[in-house]
């Protein structure tokens, strides 16, 4: 029976073609995942390993500037730490956010990845972590040194100025040296600036004191002993670990953030499996179907049905064993092509081999395998079942009628459940009714799937009309075709059925969210421009008094973030405004009261919260600062929320005399005339062309806050792009085999006057036919779980309302369309090549 299932498949191999692309694409999706998930793991292992070789113990502190509260390592407690037995060097370390400009004025890197810190000569006059490639490390306040990448991008040699920014005014420095480092905020694509120790300790912390500390162990020394000798010397906030302690957390860190990639990718693999799964079950019955006077010879002879069936699935397996091989080797090559697209992109990777780890390669192959064998058990099951004499009577098994009941009264249950599980999950909206949702969303797709061939015949009789008065019998004859094997159709219909399912569903809840968020922001906010830190630091004070003074602005108001005990309530958060202009530049709407009330020293709650305590206009109520000061201060208005800021709006100059540190995070400006140009290139000049502070206009705004939803929609387009490819090719074998299977039929039409041309025509129209039904089934399931989704959300998006994106799921129609004719260019010429009498002659 192994020789018959090898025989099997070197015969049909045009016609497995197909089925092996499917599996193949499946595979290579999720070898390649998993190959580029364990790549990126073992570099980030290998680079975290490397950057602490050599430190036998890490102490960290949580200092910062401006937070007298917190303790950091002072010269003294770093002195003895050095004269410790054992310890052959105790490197302090200041570190903080420290912008680079290039020569457009421009910041190099990513904001949140640019960092400044100091450099620590030894006795020999090198830092140890740092290796330096031109120049050497900064000996004075008015020199820097900069990571290689970063002096490349900006196009800067050793001797020339370079602008640099912190979260203050941006300064000029003299580059003493570039170096080259393993530090993962240069190896994420930031940036690295060099100090010199004294200017570090000022910009970031205190003088004379460092946040971190590392230690070298002499020889002989054992890290444990160092760390049970250091910690007894640090602060009470300090905490000291062995730098082997330190490696391994970080690595554990670097697999969490990709086991969730890791999961994401192997989910749409999985998706185009299961897309696969109904191409593969339609090849394998369709082929069975062409020998089932093959098989009943077979049973005839004195095979078992088991022995039929395992042939089958022993054709099966080899299908999926050449098909894992190839899809495998193919996911390597994936892999690799990431990586290098990463670095394209700006995602620095640290070298490393490319890993292919035996897990990897037995779930590439145990996926490819299992999937064929399973998608072939079912066609097996049936030619198994079939009995020789019947078998040899007929070349195509029809259905029985209780087979047909059966399947329809399953489907239509599990349809109706999945459906009323939606709307409940939909109407809870909590977590436990998205996992209500979720799971009625799989049911829903499985129901629907067992009815879809029940489906095609009545929603094809609809186009029917339209087809036989556009095309005349070309037109008549796709209709007839595309319903004459209603299983297969809606096999074939299934896989395009749930890749625009997902598509539609995605886009719905995408464009919805999108137009949502964009309401929010173009109903809450009238200011023109919001500055804020590229690196989302806090802006410095001077930023304001600057902004200010520029020319063209009219109203201008931090949101200076506080929080505060009010009353019973403890931890409350609240925005330090600018009473007057507050108004101007965010769309207030008071419920009771004035907001002017806030130039007298008043403060403003929002409604909901001031329900929610029991606070109204005019109460009197105490207040606790920060620094445990307290106050009564009158709730002078009340307004409705605003998503950007805080529930107590209180006057800026009550809380700045409580606060060591301001902690502002933007600063809102309306201008005169709205704006411009003019008044950007004003603001911009107002903070002295500061590379590192980010000035947005009402556009930027709604992108910010709604352009990661455009964003992760392209993702999940591009990454569906593989189920629907493997739909199309369902549809091209669905075709091939149709067209071999009529070939007799196409021969008989030829002969009474159907010329070539027609024939094409009939085979495309027949497939635009199954991808169009196919289609509209996906999209209005995919809308329906679209609502479905978004009104699960909705409590928690204000201004939500369902959004129906009709262009774009008409796109996905036409989308349909065009994807069927592309399916039917192969099998439409095969048909109209056939030589008349040779096919009339075909059994």
């Amino acid at each position: 029976m192994f020789r018959t299932a090898v025989r099997n498949v070197l015969a049909h191999k045009a016609r497995l073609l197909m089925t092996v692309l499917a599996v193949m694409l499946g595979v290579a999706f999720v070898s390649g995942t998993l190959v580029f998930t364990d790549t990126l793991g073992n570099a980030f292992r290998n680079q975290s390993a490397k950057s602490y070789d050599d430190v036998a113990v890490a102490v960290t502190t949580w200092a910062e500037r401006g937070d007298e509260e917190t303790t950091a390592v002072d010269e003294a407690t770093l002195k003895k730490i050095q004269d410790l037995d054992g310890v052959a060097e105790a490197t302090g370390r200041v570190s903080g956010f420290a912008g680079v400009a290039d020569t457009g004025g421009k910041l190099i890197g990513d904001g949140w990845s640019n960092t400044g810190s100091n450099f620590s000569p030894g006795a020999d006059g090198k830092d140890a972590q740092y290796t330096f490639t031109d120049g050497t490390g900064p000996a004075k306040a008015g020199q820097i040194a900069l990571d290689k990448e970063t002096a490349a991008k900006g196009e800067y040699r050793v001797g020339e100025p370079v602008r640099v920014a912190t979260n203050g005014p941006v300064k000029e420095y003299t580059l003493s040296g570039v170096f080259t480092t393993e530090d993962g905020a240069v190896n994420a694509g930031g940036s690295l600036v060099l100090f010199d120790t004294e200017v570090a300790q000022q910009l970031y912390l205190r003088p004379g004191e460092y946040k971190d500390v590392t230690v070298t162990a002499a020889a002989g020394a054992s890290d444990q002993q160092l760390l049970d000798a250091v910690e007894p010397l640090l602060p009470e906030d300090a905490v000291a670990r062995t730098g082997t302690a330190v490696a391994a957390d970080e690595a554990r860190l670097t697999e969490s953030g990709l086991k969730s990639l890791n999961s994401m990718l192997l989910a749409f693999a999985a998706i185009a499996l299961f897309v696969g799964v109904f191409l593969i079950a339609n090849t394998f019955t369709m082929l069975i179907a062409q020998r089932t006077k093959e098989l009943a010879l077979m049973r005839a002879v004195g095979a078992s049905r088991r022995q039929v069936k395992r042939s089958i699935l022993l054709e099966a397996g080899v299908v999926g064993v050449i098909s894992s091989v190839i899809g495998f080797l193919l996911g390597v090559g994936l892999a690799t092509g990431l990586r290098s697209a990463m670095g394209m992109f700006g995602g620095k990777i640290p070298a490393g081999p490319l890993v292919v780890s035996p897990t990897a390669v037995a779930s590439a192959f145990a996926v490819g395998v299992l999937i064929t064998v399973f998608a072939a058990w079912l066609p097996a099951r049936r030619a198994a079942k079939i009995p020789p004499v019947a078998a040899m009577n007929s070349v195509h098994a029809v259905a029985t009628t209780k087979s047909l009941v059966v399947r329809n009264s399953f489907g239509a249950v599990i349809t109706l459940l999945g459906a009323a599980a939606i709307v409940a999950g939909a109407a809870q909206g909590d977590e436990n009714g998205r996992w209500l949702l979720g799971g009625g969303a799989f049911l829903a797709l499985i129901g629907v799937i067992v009815l879809i061939p029940l489906l095609s015949r009545p929603v094809i009789a609809l186009v029917r009309p339209l087809l036989r008065g556009l095309f005349g019998v070309s037109g008549k004859l796709a209709a007839q075709n595309a319903v004459r094997n209603p299983r297969r159709t809606g096999a074939t219909a299934s896989a395009l059925a749930i890749g625009l399912t997902l598509v539609t569903g995605i886009s719905v809840l995408g464009v919805t969210l999108g137009q949502a968020v964009d309401k929010m922001t173009t109903d809450n906010i009238r200011a023109d421009y919001r500055v804020s830190m590229a690196s989302g630091d806090s802006l410095d004070e001077s930023a304001i008094t600057a902004l200010r003074k520029a020319d063209g602005v009219a109203a201008a108001t931090p949101q200076r973030s506080v929080w505060l005990s009010i009353g019973d309530e403890s931890d409350i958060s609240a925005s330090g405004v600018t009473p007057g202009d507050v108004e101007k530049v965010f769309a207030l709407k008071t419920v009771s009261g004035s907001l002017s009330s806030l130039k007298d020293g008043e403060i403003a709650v929002d409604r909901d919260t001031a329900k929610s305590n029991g606070w109204k206009t005019g109460d009197s109520l105490p207040v606790k600062y920060e620094d445990e000061k307290k106050e009564t201060l009158k709730v002078g208005a009340l307004y409705e929320g605003n998503e950007f800021l805080s529930s107590v709006l209180i006057p800026e100059d009550l809380i700045g005399p409580h606060e060591s540190l301001a902690d502002i995070r933007e600063v809102w400006l309306t201008m005169d005339g709205g704006q411009s140009d003019a008044g950007e290139k004003a603001v911009i000049d107002a903070l002295g062309d500061n590379p590192a502070m980010s000035v947005m206009d009402r556009q930027g705004i709604r992108d910010m806050s709604g352009g990661f939803i455009n964003t992760a929609l392209n993702i999940m387009y591009a990454l569906l792009a593989m189920a629907l490819i493997i739909a199309v090719l369902g549809v091209v074998n669905t075709l091939a085999m149709s067209v071999f299977e009529r070939q007799q039929e196409i021969g008989m039409l030829r002969a009474i006057g159907l010329d070539r041309r027609r024939v094409k025509r009939m085979i495309r129209l027949e497939a635009v036919v199954i991808s169009l039904f196919g289609a509209v089934v996906g999209v209005a399931l995919g809308t329906f779980l679209g609502w479905a989704i978004g009104k699960s959300l909705s409590a928690s998006i204000p201004g939500y309302a369902l959004v129906i994106p009709w262009e774009r799921l008409a796109l996905f129609l036409v989308l349909a369309g065009f994807v069927g004719v592309l399916a039917s260019l192969w099998p439409a010429r095969n048909g109209a090549k056939l030589n008349m009498l040779t096919a009339i002659k075909t059994e």
